[in-house]
């Protein structure tokens, strides 16, 4: 099954976020009217407001809601934050906002998923954005760091999943090598936004509300769309954004085929019989019977198929948009396979 579409939004709208420490400490301190609960995954060392949430808990950290001076809440987990959320749901009136920080390393996707799943949290929780934060200085060094077989570069995973990229530490570096890291994040990622920073200040208005999983968002990604362009593999095997326009309408039954096909069968190789590992996936379709346009998002093996609030006019030309993010991706294949699926079954019906 899908993951399941129709989350209401009529209660405080929660949120998911990867961030860094520097910037978690900037928005747990700094006095911007927003309540804001933030779940850090594990304390690493040395901050001076873990320390204190530590001193504070008497060295008991799970789950204990802390409320900080500038009424925000944050608390540590050991696992993946749902019975966190869970809990802080029960304070219902106290918080406008999540952020759930997913450590160093871990998934985002995973976490991403379980906002579609957990019908639990669905009722009052929507997922927001996945942002993540790029070290000016280092960044690029981490993103072409070569794996061995099989594994995949985790730095640039984490660009494939972001919907916001921050380039912190602008100051630290000159600008030819700003361009490179910029270069980098858009070669894998070319749908996500990208701001610059210093010590990681940032407005948060350019980081709360991005409303990356939502009908919503249909109206920007219309936009974006129109300036995403197919990347080309800068290291062998590495993480691309491919995309692909197929004009007309299709029924929802053959776009839920095509993405099961990619998403969960994983049968859509590349030429060379490698099998093409979707990140993420966006796009903007026409399906037969709906006048408004569908977006539609994939992270890992879920995918979400929502209608906008665009409508399509009535001479306007009707078309299928598509954006893919991962690795082996040939942007001819996917394309035939997509043509090949939405035709196949018309036939037949």
């Amino acid at each position: 099954m899908a993951a399941p579409a129709g989350r209401s939004r009529d209660h405080h709208h929660g949120v998911l976020r990867s961030w860094k420490t520097t910037l978690l400490n900037y928005i747990l301190t700094e006095q911007h009217n927003k309540r804001i609960a933030v779940i850090l995954n594990e304390f690493g060392e040395g901050s001076a407001l873990e320390k204190s949430l530590a001193i504070s808990q008497g060295g008991e950290l799970y789950e204990e809601w802390l409320e900080l001076r500038n009424g925000c809440l944050c608390c540590s987990v050991k696992d993946n934050g749902v019975k966190a959320i869970e809990n802080l749901m029960q304070r219902r009136g106290k918080f406008d906002y999540i952020l759930l920080e997913t450590t160093g390393l871990a998934d985002p996707g995973a976490v991403a998923s379980m906002f579609w799943v957990d019908s639990e949290l669905g009722s009052d929780i929507y997922l927001d954005g996945i942002v993540s934060v790029v070290d000016a200085k280092h960044g690029l060094q981490h993103l072409t760091e070569e794996k061995p077989e099989g594994l995949i570069n985790e730095a640039s995973r984490q660009i494939a999943l972001a919907d916001l990229i921050i380039i912190n530490k602008t100051d630290l570096v000159s600008e030819e090598e700003l361009n490179k890291v910029r270069t980098s994040v858009r070669s894998i990622n070319g749908l996500v936004k990208i701001l610059e920073t210093q010590r990681s200040r940032v407005d948060l208005s350019n980081v709360l509300d991005l409303h990356a999983f939502d009908s919503l968002s249909g109206v920007s990604l219309q936009k974006k769309l129109e300036h995403v362009k197919t990347t080309h593999e800068h290291l062998d095997k590495a993480i691309i954004t491919v995309t692909f326009e197929v004009p007309g309408n299709i029924k929802e039954e053959n776009l839920n085929l095509f993405i099961q096909n990619l998403l969960w069968e994983k049968n859509v190789k590349d030429r060379t019989g490698c099998t093409m590992d979707v990140i993420r996936l966006k796009g903007l379709v026409s399906i037969q019977g709906k006048s408004h346009q569908v977006i539609v998002q994939g992270v890992h093996e879920l995918y979400d198929l929502e209608e906008t609030s665009v409508a399509w006019k009535e001479d306007e030309k009707r078309t299928n948009r598509l954006v893919l993010i991962g690795r082996n991706l040939d942007k001819e294949t996917i394309k035939e396979v997509f043509i090949a699926t939405v035709r196949e079954e018309q036939g037949n019906s």
